[in-house]
């Protein structure tokens, strides 16, 4: 297996990359999803317009980076794990989408300098701290590394949650997904806080409806 390079230059996310993430995210899965989903955002004006920030979403299926990024209306680099851009097809797709490899074990320093490099462009950084999707809102496994990188950019991180997008329960004009975006969480010296207040965000966007069902 070739190896993974997890380093981006921030001359990647220009004009055409963020072009085809706009009709990639917009246009085919946002029109798709509100027309057969009757998917609803609430608390767009929250998203900060002219600063960087980390968006931190629970996540809950493959389709969330679409969801989250149509509803912001930011250009946004996901941090994926490196399995994903193993296959050549999907290693393709997500490069052309801005997405980057990272080892869930550790962050590495180019995870680091990429993270710094993209915090110069007009894009934002977008990651998921529980790691690995949870149906059931699980909060156990949150990583911290989201927390350190918010204090090493001193940036605000955007908390959005995500109820009805459930591969199990998305059906067609039957379902109904919710994208709730919280107030950004300021950044501080106290990472632990910052991921217990992203925790209680979480918690309150979902209001215990993660499935979609009230």
């Amino acid at each position: 297996m070739n190896k993974i390079d997890t380093k981006r230059d921030p001359k990647e996310y220009n004009f055409l990359r963020g072009i085809f993430q706009w009709l990639t995210c917009r246009v085919v899965y946002g029109t798709y999803y509100r027309v057969a989903c009757g998917m609803k955002i609430t608390g767009r004006e929250n998203v900060p317009k002219d600063r960087f920030f980390i968006v931190a979403s629970n996540h809950v299926s493959a389709i969330d980076p679409f969801l989250v990024i149509d509803a912001i209306g930011r250009h946004v680099a996901y941090m994926a794990k490196q399995e994903l851009f193993e296959k050549p097809i999907a290693r393709f797709f997500l490069h052309n989408l801005g997405a980057f490899a990272v080892n869930r074990e550790k962050l590495g320093v180019s995870t680091i300098k990429t993270a710094i490099g993209i915090k110069k462009t007009n894009w934002v950084l977008g990651l998921f701290p529980q790691g690995t999707r949870e149906i059931n809102g699980n909060m156990d496994n949150v990583s911290r590394g989201f927390a350190g990188l918010a204090k090493t950019l001193k940036c605000d991180i955007l908390p959005v949650g995500i109820v009805g997008a459930i591969k199990q329960e998305r059906k067609p004009f039957e379902s109904h997904i919710k994208i709730n975006i919280g107030k950004p969480i300021p950044y501080n010296e106290d990472t632990y806080e910052m991921i217990n207040i992203w925790k209680q965000k979480i918690t309150e966007l979902t209001s215990g409806e993660i499935n979609g069902k009230d």
